[in-house]
């Protein structure tokens, strides 16, 4: 009876413990990709030098805590350095409001597990969620500083390409549309950078910023999205350098690493690495209120247009026409598909063939599992070059040519109080062009409006209420009495008020 007695008084206090071991289940073994919310420690330095903040590693987009121990050297770096450190498991398709509010509550708990604040360094989308816990949910005080590798704090262009009319075809069947590049749309950004750099919080923990202006190799998808986004300035394959940036940041180098790179210990943690110590104090919040918060905005007005973006789906075969205008140096032919196996036959107005693509598969954030077919024409041939594609299976496709043309020059396109401009700068550029406009709210779609003559290259902007407005405009002109054709896609939030940021 006593033995039985005391089985009974030890499964009691089993179940009472029951709560407490749950709340500790989310810190786990380290190594391998866990669930969202899960933390683990890396191995720690035999010597712990007191003025050394323990680091947290945040993930980004489409990614996992794994990103900084599969062939990356980052974590050996900072354990050879001397450093404490953890890794998370954020949710990897989800918004920076999701994100913020899950990482706040796990980073007080890693800060209770050092029993100290914690440096943060995030990369990529990472940098968002990480500023979201700090400043909407609470977070700031158990975080020292925080660095950012190139996070994309005014949102990218490639996101908004991959919810435009063209690309839908393909980012919809990737799994592409999802929360966290519906949030990464440069119109919603530049909403929650209004209802961020305004916050009483945001000057409370310094921010470090690191960006990088090199793209991947030839053919592969940060190469690709190198050369889409070079109409916005200099980049890393999938965030511009200006995105990078934040006006009330210290901004630590532009370097020459591209969005891969730049989270490699080898490249960047002897940069950062001063940061990371008691000793150093940041500038940063008294810079900010020198400068003022609304100075900065990365935003332009005016965007340069030099891609013609088409696209769709097929079974069997397609043929795509793309149209050169005079003193091209040189287009880039992308095609982007759902399938390793499509067969293309590229031919120039002359009727030569060009039959060499190469084939890379896209491991980056937007477009993710999709196949670059691509090739390089130097000083094309002006005129209407045909490009077939064959494929037995039913295959989704993103078009994209990009020109290196002096008519990228004088033809941009703008934004004002919700009208949109096509502007062309020289007399001899003629241009008419119809605009599609998908209206997502809360991300999804609700409605498409298709507007086929652009009335004297302006459209204003259906008022349909709150959500994101992504524009695809397809322009097609002449320069000099030759034929152009290009592609724009930008968007625009409208929030509850009926403000429109992203102009």
């Amino acid at each position: 009876m006593k033995k039985g007695m005391r089985l009974l008084i030890l499964l009691a206090l089993f179940v009472l413990m029951l709560p407490s071991i749950t709340m500790a289940g989310s810190l786990k073994e380290g190594g391998v990709a866990g669930t969202p919310g899960e933390w683990w420690i890396g191995e720690s330095p035999s010597s712990i030098t007191s003025s050394k903040h323990p680091i947290l590693f945040v993930h980004g987009l489409n990614s996992s805590s794994t990103t900084w121990t599969n062939n990356n050297d980052m974590d050996e770096t900072a354990f050879a350095a001397g450093y404490e450190t953890s890794f998370i498991d954020l949710y990897p398709t989800k918004n920076m409001w999701d994100n913020g509010a899950m990482l706040a509550q796990k980073i007080k708990e890693i800060s209770d597990h050092f029993g100290e604040k914690v440096v943060v360094v995030a990369h990529s989308k990472g940098g968002i969620d990480t500023q979201a816990a700090l400043v909407h949910y609470g977070a700031d005080p158990y975080v020292e500083r925080v660095i950012t590798l190139s996070s994309p704090h005014y949102g990218s262009q490639l996101a908004d390409l991959a919810y435009s009319s063209w690309a839908g075809w393909l980012s919809g069947i990737l799994g592409s549309k999802n929360d966290a590049t519906y949030s990464l749309q440069t119109g919603y950004m530049d909403y929650y950078r209004s209802v961020t750099d305004d916050h009483p919080n945001v000057l409370h923990t310094p921010i470090y910023t690191l960006g990088g202006t090199k793209w991947g190799s030839f053919g592969s998808s940060l190469y690709w999205g190198g050369l889409y986004l070079s109409a916005y300035g200099s980049n890393d394959g999938a965030v511009t350098v200006k995105s990078s940036r934040l006006p009330y940041a210290t901004e630590i180098k532009v370097g020459n690493w591209n969005h891969t790179t730049i989270k490699e210990g080898s490249s960047t943690f002897s940069l950062f690495e001063d940061y990371l110590s008691e000793s150093v104090y940041s500038f940063a919040n008294f810079q900010a209120k020198a400068m003022g918060i609304e100075e900065g905005n990365t935003r332009d007005s005016e965007q340069n247009v030099n891609s013609y973006i088409h696209g769709g789906s097929y079974k069997g075969t397609t043929q795509e026409t793309i149209v050169v205008e005079p003193d091209v140096d040189a287009i880039t032919i992308d095609w982007i598909s759902d399938q390793p196996e499509t067969t293309i036959h590229l031919t120039s107005p002359n009727g030569k063939a060009h039959t060499t693509f190469s084939v890379d598969k896209d491991e980056t954030e937007y477009l993710n599992g999709a196949y670059h077919h691509s090739t390089t024409i130097k000083n094309p041939t002006s005129g209407k070059w045909t490009l077939l594609a064959e494929n037995k299976r039913t295959e989704h496709f993103l078009l994209d040519v990009t020109y290196t043309s002096p008519l990228n020059t004088f033809l941009t396109t703008t934004i004002n109080n919700g009208t949109v401009h096509i502007n062309s700068k020289d007399h001899k550029i003629k241009v008419k062009a119809d605009m599609t406009v998908s209206y997502y709210k809360k991300g999804k779609l609700k409605e498409v409006k298709v507007n086929n003559n652009m009335s004297k290259n302006s459209y204003r902007l259906p008022n349909l209420g709150e959500g994101i407005y992504n524009m695809t405009v397809n322009m097609k002109g002449t320069v000099d009495q030759h034929p152009f054709e290009r592609t724009m896609v930008q968007s625009v939030y409208v929030d509850k008020n009926g403000q429109l940021f992203g102009h």
